[in-house]
């Protein structure tokens, strides 16, 4: 019995059904920033578990660690930082009760985005 009627009933909306909106994807990419984040302390910590273990071993990570590759995770951190940080103060200004029109949303979102370009770009800029 329960599973003629189980068969009848309307599915949950899910991924596939939405059209994707800037809250949404912003979301999203909220959350990516934090576990990338986590991955960036742990190569943080890996680097100086390598200083704290020996020179060979230490020069092994920091040759990695300093590579292209390297480089590119480096960018990719700022900018996860950079995003989770600007977003987080949107989220607080949300908290306040502020910024909930539609146009404000989205306005606030894209200057999330520019914000992260612009910071990771200038860090670049001193960095390099």
């Amino acid at each position: 019995m329960a599973s003629t009627t189980r068969g009848k009933r309307p599915l949950s909306p899910h991924l596939t059904i939405y059209r994707p909106q800037v809250t949404s994807i912003l979301s999203i990419i909220h959350r990516a920033t934090g576990v990338a984040m986590a991955v960036s302390m742990a190569l943080v910590v890996w680097w100086l578990l390598a200083a704290a273990t020996g020179p060979e071993y230490f020069d092994l990570v920091d040759g990695l660690l300093t590579s292209w590759l390297g480089a590119l995770i480096l960018i990719g951190s700022a900018a996860a930082f950079f995003y989770h940080l600007l977003n987080g103060i949107r989220h607080m200004w949300w908290d306040i009760g502020n910024g909930f029109e539609m146009g404000q949303v989205t306005a606030s979102g894209m200057a999330v985005l520019a914000g992260t370009a612009v910071l990771t770009v200038i860090l670049l800029v001193i960095a390099f």
